[in-house]
């Protein structure tokens, strides 16, 4: 579906084109034309590889999605691939955006993903000094625009993560806080395969040598490359606390198996030794004393409460019961 496809010039908005005038504006050097499309179907990226005159191999991954996030080269023009991130009741969704730049034209093809960017179209009409640089600062913007919002998905992971260390310590929520350090681990890892290819491949677009489309806004793609390195570290840090807290609750869980071995033990010892006497007594030999006494019995039976009820006290002054 096509959502925009606007000719500018000098910084500013000419008008708004069709898809037959596009090839017409391309052709001329002091302008540019940024068409946005989503969830484009073969014929519209058909229509618009005519159009730009796009690599083969490029519309193909488009055309299939699912990409690696990447950056590839193809002549005087770049195809980028990146994610976008929705976090929905707590679950992470995924979308892609694929990029076409070439030096007078961006196409961006939106696919699975509700998050539009009429907003960074609006915020490069408000600033024609900068948007006079051309499709390279269109590029810089959008790519911009989907790393910034990887920081709320970032800042729910910490939050989910502060949680669950808040009922570490709760008796008998150990099975539930491993099964939720685990989906928390499983959302961590989808955003890191999803910041670290992306950060390799801006990482090219600055210092040394990078593609001419990029050659005027190299700072700019610097300043994306910090702020994805600000995630990847954030990332990194929740990992290693995802894995430290794994390690303490199964320590609780080792400490309460401990703790209950402990009790049968004791309430073992307790009653062994009750058991020790009866089974005294009820050996059959007639030289014992205790079997014929008139309070043998009564005997017996205080003899076994008393041992039972100090080792009883000696066990929960220890720490056992």
């Amino acid at each position: 579906m096509l959502i925009n496809c606007v000719a500018y010039q000098d910084g500013k908005k000419l008008s708004d084109i069709s898809i037959e005038a596009i090839s017409d504006y391309v052709e001329k050097p002091e302008s540019f034309v940024w068409v946005a499309l989503k969830d484009a179907e073969n014929a519209e990226l058909e229509e618009m590889k005519i159009e730009f005159n796009l690599h083969e191999l490029a519309v193909e991954d488009a055309r299939h999605g699912h990409q690696r996030p990447k950056i590839e080269e193809y002549g005087d023009s770049l195809f980028a691939v990146v994610k976008t991130l929705e976090l929905t009741d707590g679950e992470i969704h995924v979308g892609e955006v694929d990029i076409f730049v070439g030096r007078n034209y961006v196409l961006s093809v939106r696919n699975k993903s509700e998050q539009g960017f009429a907003n960074v179209r609006l915020r490069c009409e408000q600033e024609p000094e900068l948007l006079k640089r051309g499709s390279s600062f269109v590029f810089y913007a959008l790519m911009d625009a989907v790393v910034d919002r990887y920081f709320p998905v970032v800042s729910a992971l910490h939050e989910e993560l502060e949680l669950i260390e808040d009922k570490i310590f709760l008796a008998g929520s150990e099975r539930a806080n491993i099964q939720q350090l685990y989906q928390l681990k499983r959302k961590v890892m989808l955003l890191k395969h999803v910041v670290s290819p992306l950060m390799e491949a801006i990482g090219k677009l600055y210092g040394g040598r990078v593609p001419t489309v990029c050659a005027n806004t190299q700072e700019y793609f610097r300043d994306v490359y910090d702020h994805l390195f600000r995630i990847d570290t954030a990332i990194d840090t929740i990992r290693d606390t995802i894995g430290t807290a794994i390690q303490v609750n199964l320590s609780m869980v080792a400490i309460n198996e401990t703790e209950v071995s402990k009790r049968l033990a004791a309430w073992a010892a307790i009653f062994a030794v009750a058991t020790a006497f009866a089974g005294i007594w009820g050996m059959n030999f007639k030289a014992m004393p205790e079997l014929e006494w008139k309070y043998g019995y009564l005997m017996a039976l205080t003899v076994m409460f008393s041992t039972c009820t100090y080792l009883y006290r000696r066990f929960k002054k220890s720490g056992w019961l």
